[in-house]
């Protein structure tokens, strides 16, 4: 176990900037999640960890110790890649015991490897297969080996690049309960790579949320979804993605008043939200957060849906309001029906302001959050 630093990193590919001065404390034995789309530069910052990649500028620092220059084999450090990346000659009891047999982190007897290897095949729900090769098991049972080979090494830090991102829903949600086990029980620190924010929310104790090489905001799971610095987070978490509507605000203390094309809807302004009369503001509502009544006669954004979608329990509904198409996601037992009149209702905690964009359409760029957005922290999670 150690602590984490990363201060000023700074990787570039030519006149691409992979990973921009990326500075963040990451405490000891948390389990620290970077959330981000594809060439976002996660994976470049976990292999500028790992000593795999020569970063531009900058320092990392593990364990107090300054390890910048320090070769990839004395870092204490173990990844796991995206791509499974196991012996094909090998047993999975030989490709797990491989970490413990190098040498570089200690020396273990028969016994000990043996312990080892049957603590994390046993949570991962591999023990059965441990004479199996490679080409016997499936993508799922390579990415559980892959995955315990890097967790039965003992380590300071646990590097994990996107290590579920090729299984299917159904056993990427029981594996995210079975990592979630594993950290708890190891308290090594972690940086665990994705672009699922279900995995961030469920597995880190911190997120970091990346955009083109940069951190746009650092939070508990609850303060990246309650509170997201900008547009850009706010439509990351969650799916359907929030609702984003231009609104012009009617009364600093009485409420915003949304001009939603052909009219308009009262809405109270969130509280701690410094605005006033005639500002043009962006409005985010996730559709988790939205109720809908069917007599369209309550208080609210009175609409007609347009759409409903089955999903499971769910039911993904399209409702336009005013001009604009509001999605709401209610569970099958609402009873609403395409063509039906429906009021969309939301708490006011629920409302999420930004700032307007230059060309005032919703559709324009990224905008940051009005009221107090929490900003990219340095502090470690205690």
């Amino acid at each position: 176990m150690a602590t984490l630093e990363l201060n000023g990193l700074t990787k570039t590919y030519g006149k691409t900037a992979a990973v921009s001065d990326i500075s963040v404390d990451i405490a000891d034995g948390e389990f620290f999640v970077i959330l981000g789309p594809s060439g976002a530069g996660k994976t470049t910052t976990l292999k500028s960890i790992a000593g795999l990649v020569d970063i531009d500028a900058g320092s990392v620092r593990i364990g107090g110790v300054d390890m910048t220059q320090v070769e990839p084999y004395h870092r204490n450090v173990a990844m796991a890649f995206e791509s499974y990346a196991l012996y094909p000659q090998k047993t999975v009891s030989e490709n797990l015991a491989s970490p413990l047999k190098s040498g570089r982190t200690g020396k273990y007897s028969a016994a000990q490897r043996t312990e080892r290897i049957e603590q994390v095949t046993s949570t991962l729900g591999i023990n059965h297969l441990l004479q199996r090769f490679p080409r016997e098991l499936s993508n799922g049972q390579r990415q559980r080996v892959a995955l315990g080979r890097v967790l039965v090494r003992p380590a300071d830090v646990y590097l994990l690049d996107e290590p579920l991102s090729h299984l299917d829903a159904k056993l990427r949600a029981a594996m995210r309960a079975e990592l979630k086990q594993l950290g708890q029980m190891s308290n090594t620190t972690t940086v665990y790579v994705t672009h699922d924010y279900q995995e961030a929310l469920a597995l880190g104790d911190r997120i970091a949320v990346m955009r083109e090489g940069e951190l746009v905001q650092i939070g508990t799971p609850q303060e990246i979804w309650r509170r997201p610095a900008d547009t850009f987070v706010g439509r990351a978490l969650g799916q359907p993605e929030m609702n984003l509507l231009d609104g012009v605000v009617d009364a600093g203390d009485g409420g915003a008043t949304f001009r939603l094309g052909d009219g308009t809807v009262e809405l109270p302004v969130p509280a701690g939200v410094d605005v006033s009369r005639g500002d043009r503001v962006r409005v985010g509502l996730r559709p988790c957060d939205l109720s809908v009544a069917a007599d369209g006669t309550a208080p609210g954004i009175r609409g007609r849906v347009l759409l409903a979608e089955r999903l499971g329990r769910n039911v993904e509904l399209t409702v336009s309001a005013g001009g604009e198409q509001i999605v709401v996601l209610v569970t099958s037992r609402a009873g609403v029906t395409e063509g039906s009149e429906v009021t969309v209702t939301v708490a006011p905690d629920d409302i999420h302001l930004f700032a307007a964009t230059s060309t005032g359409s919703a559709g324009g760029g990224d905008t940051a959050r009005l009221g107090g957005a929490t900003a990219p922290s340095l502090e470690a999670h205690a």
